[in-house]
């Protein structure tokens, strides 16, 4: 170990000693490492294999997978932290309903990590709500997510530049093959993007959409390089439904 990795580490060891101890949302044992402790931590899905670059689904070696191949998505490359499993299912379910807005902060910041710095966008879009649904839950999880990746990456936020223009049923109730059919024409862009690189933020991945609806409305007004930041991915056989 050299002498300035010790002396990094000395200095976390020392930050979290003054740190105040707290619960762990997952586990209830207490922390100083954050929301959630380090065991707790170690036990999240994190999407460590090989996945697809353009929507993260797992590939034997990091290729493309045959359906992007055959139907590629508007956003060129997906950048996710997590699949979307048991507990971290759990964790962005207290987020979106039940007012946990830390967690957002947690994990914006953990999505601000897995970001290639060497190749950040313009500007950064959040997934917008309808405001019939902002108005019944009182704050756009996408936008905390964004604002804080781009104060981290000084990047421009653009929180609104795309409206939900309709009130489309939640896509985790209807059946994958009804869910591009529900998001048809459901987002507007009312910003020059001619010429810019956009980064899109959401929480959840699973059929890509509405992250895809969302990449069509960004194009139509001149985005030409489209990127999905999200902090989880629907895996296939994972059993579970995402939320919306």
């Amino acid at each position: 170990m050299s002498i300035l990795h010790s002396v990094i580490l000395n200095i976390r060891t020392g930050i979290r000693q003054v740190l105040p101890a707290q619960p762990c949302v997952l586990c209830g044992s207490m922390s100083r490492d954050g929301l959630w402790c380090a065991a707790c931590d170690r036990a999240l899905p994190y999407l460590e294999a090989a996945h697809c670059p353009s929507c993260a689904l797992p590939t034997p070696a990091g290729e493309v997978c045959g359906q992007c191949l055959k139907r590629p998505p508007l956003f060129a490359r997906t950048t996710a932290v997590f699949g979307y499993a048991f507990p971290l299912d759990k964790l962005i379910q207290a987020l979106k309903y039940r007012e946990q807005l830390a967690l957002a902060h947690a994990f914006a910041a953990k999505l601000e990590h897995r970001i290639d710095r060497t190749d950040l966008p313009d500007c950064i879009i959040p997934m917008p709500l309808h405001p019939a649904k902002l108005r019944k839950r009182g704050f756009n999880q996408s936008q905390l997510l964004a604002a804080k990746i781009a104060r981290g990456l000084g990047l421009e936020l653009l929180p609104h530049a795309c409206r939900r223009v309709r009130d489309t049923p939640p896509q985790s109730a209807l059946p994958w093959k009804e869910r591009k059919k529900n998001m048809r024409d459901a987002f507007c862009c009312d910003m020059d993007l001619t010429d810019r690189r956009v980064a899109l933020v959401d929480d959840v991945l699973t059929t890509g959409a509405s992250l895809n609806a969302l990449a069509e409305a960004v194009q139509k007004r001149g985005a030409v390089e489209i990127s999905a930041w999200v902090v989880a991915r629907t895996l296939p056989r994972s059993g579970l439904r995402s939320v919306d």
